[in-house]
């Protein structure tokens, strides 16, 4: 995807005037729990505490330190965004999920941070709200039937598993 000095950070490949601007800057409402994200993601590349604030559900936002935000936003080089996985969070629903992968580089080190946030609309704007939050989610682990040579097949030929696929 090509990109241009006028790109979203959010990687949409939108202008971000056209994009997460108008989300930062009170014109608009995010319509749906990704868009939020990726604005909020456009918000921490940018610095702007006041939105992240903002996009903090209530008891959420009380760990949130200005000043820590602002040394880290100095030190830091937000450089993609990747979603992975999306549950719910549409324009009708109160409630969504958020996999995401953010690369970027802190020190001149490369790091990844990988979350699962959930979203829900709140406030008397109804606007969605980052709830909570999965560190490193892992994928459900995958479970392997172990088989024997003489059992039956796996791929369903009839055959013993040593006179087919395990030949």
């Amino acid at each position: 995807m090509a990109s241009n000095a006028n790109s979203c950070p959010c990687g949409t490949g939108k202008d971000y005037a056209a994009c997460c601007g108008p989300y930062h800057d009170g014109q608009s409402l995010p319509p749906t729990a990704e868009a939020t994200m990726r604005s909020r993601y456009t918000a921490f590349s940018m610095g702007k505490a006041d939105y992240i604030k903002a996009t903090l559900a209530p008891g959420f936002d009380e760990d949130f330190n200005d000043e820590d935000f602002a040394e880290s936003a100095k030190q830091t080089q937000w450089q993609a965004l990747e979603i992975r996985d999306l549950i719910q969070g549409g324009p009708d629903d109160t409630e969504g999920w958020v996999e995401f992968v953010a690369r970027f580089r802190l020190h001149g080190r490369p790091m990844v941070h990988h979350e699962k946030s959930r979203f829900v609309r709140g406030g008397e704007t109804n606007r969605w709200l980052c709830a909570d939050s999965e560190m490193n989610p892992k994928a459900p682990q995958r479970v392997v039937a172990k088989v024997g040579r003489n059992d039956p097949c796996p791929c369903g030929s009839g055959k013993k598993y040593k006179k087919c696929c395990g030949a």
